[in-house]
C-alpha cells in the first residue's frame, strides 16, 4: 500500500475482522492514539471492543453509511439480531456517531440510546484532481470516438445488484429509446450483470446498452454524458450524484432512503422520482433531454460542501481537532 504524506497504514496481522480484536487491542496500547475513526457496523463493533479492552483513553467515533432500516430488512436474521444488538447497545460507548445525511440520521436515531451523539458530516467526495481525471480520453463504445457524440447518452453507476436496481434504469431507457435516438452506459460489476443484457435483449435495446464494467476512473463517462441517472432502492447519501453535480451534469435520482432527496435540495438540482417507477423515470430522463434542468455552474457550485477540504475540516471538528481550514488536505 502505498500512503499519502502525513499517513501512516498499519496493517494488522488478521485475516477477517471478526479475528482483529486481539491485535486491534494491541495497537491501541502500543500507540495509544488520541481519536480512533471506525467504519461498517462490523468494523464498529470489534472497534468498540478493542477500546474497552485495551482501557487507554482513545476518543472513539463510528461511522455508518446507509440506512438502517432499509438495510437490515436484507439481512438474515443472524445479522439483523447482531447489527440491531451492537447499535442500540454497543454504540452507547463511542464519542460520536458519523453519518453522511441527515435522512440516515433520523432513520438511526431510533435506534440508538443517546440520538445526540449523532453528526451529520458530508462525505469527501469532491476530489482535488476530478476535473482532471474527467478529461482521459474513453475507449470507443459503439464505433465512435466520444461518448458525448450527436447521440444523447445516459450514465449509471455502481455495483450491478438489486440495491442499485439497474433493472428499473434498462427499463425506462427502453421507453425513451422507443421515442428517440439515445443510448445508456452503466458502469459497474455484480451478479445482476447477465439478468440485464438479458432484459436489454427482452426490450429490443441490446445495441444501445453497454456495460464496461467497474472503472477506477468512470469520470470520463460521466462528464461526456447527456445526464447520470441513478435508480437505487436506498443509499446513504449518493456519492455519484454529487460527483455527477460537481462536472456540471444534470442528474435524475430516484426519492429512496436516504440522501438523494438532500444532494438534490429537494429537487431543486436534479428531479426525483418513485423508487421502481420506470414510467417516471422515463419521463424525467425526457424531460432532462429536452433542457429541463438547471446550468452546469450551479450544479458544480452546489457541491462545495463535499469537498475534500471542507469534507476533512467537518470531520475535524465533529472529532475535536482545533485544525485550521488551510491545513487539511
Amino acid at each position: 500500500m502505498e500512503a499519502t504524506e502525513g499517513v501512516r497504514i498499519v496493517e494488522l496481522p488478521a485475516s477477517h475482522v471478526n479475528t482483529a480484536l486481539p491485535c486491534l487491542v494491541r495497537y491501541l496500547r502500543q500507540a495509544r492514539p488520541d481519536v480512533m475513526l471506525s467504519d461498517k457496523d462490523k468494523v464498529n463493533r470489534v472497534a468498540i471492543l478493542a477500546a474497552r479492552v485495551a482501557g487507554v483513553p482513545v476518543r472513539h467515533f463510528v461511522r455508518l453509511g446507509t440506512t438502517v432500516s432499509v438495510n437490515l430488512r436484507k439481512r438474515g436474521r443472524l445479522e439483523r439480531w447482531l447489527q440491531v444488538q451492537s447499535i442500540s447497545r454497543l454504540y452507547r460507548y463511542a464519542e460520536g456517531i458519523i453519518v453522511p445525511s441527515q435522512g440516515v440520521a433520523s432513520d438511526l436515531a431510533q435506534w440508538v440510546s443517546e440520538p445526540r451523539k449523532i453528526h451529520v458530516v458530508p462525505s469527501p467526495v469532491v476530489r482535488p484532481d476530478l476535473d482532471s481525471l474527467a478529461e482521459v480520453p474513453i475507449p470507443v463504445l459503439w464505433g465512435v470516438g466520444a461518448i458525448n457524440n450527436d447521440i444523447p447518452v445516459i450514465v449509471g453507476v455502481g455495483e450491478l445488484s438489486a440495491r442499485k436496481d439497474f433493472a428499473t434504469l434498462v427499463r425506462a431507457f427502453a421507453r425513451v429509446r422507443s421515442k428517440r435516438p439515445c443510448r445508456l452506459v452503466v458502469l459497474g460489476d455484480g451478479r445482476e450483470r447477465e439478468q440485464l443484457l438479458q432484459l436489454a435483449a427482452s426490450l429490443g435495446v441490446a445495441d444501445d446498452f453497454r456495460l464496461p464494467g467497474f472503472l477506477e476512473n468512470p469520470y470520463p463517462y460521466i462528464k461526456g454524458a447527456s445526464l447520470l441517472a441513478h435508480s437505487a432502492r436506498w443509499e446513504g447519501m449518493g456519492i455519484v450524484l454529487v460527483e455527477a453535480l460537481s462536472l456540471g451534469v444534470p442528474v435524475v435520482s430516484t426519492d429512496c432512503p436516504s440522501g438523494p432527496r438532500e444532494v438534490l435540495d429537494g429537487g431543486r438540482l436534479g428531479t426525483l422520482v418513485p423508487v421502481g417507477d420506470d414510467d417516471a423515470l422515463a419521463n424525467a430522463v425526457e424531460g432532462i433531454l429536452e433542457g429541463g434542468h438547471p446550468p452546469s455552474h450551479e450544479l458544480r457550485a452546489s457541491v462545495a460542501p463535499y469537498r475534500v477540504c471542507e469534507s476533512a475540516q467537518c470531520y475535524a471538528t465533529v472529532m475535536g481537532f482545533d485544525t485550521p481550514h488551510a491545513s487539511i488536505r
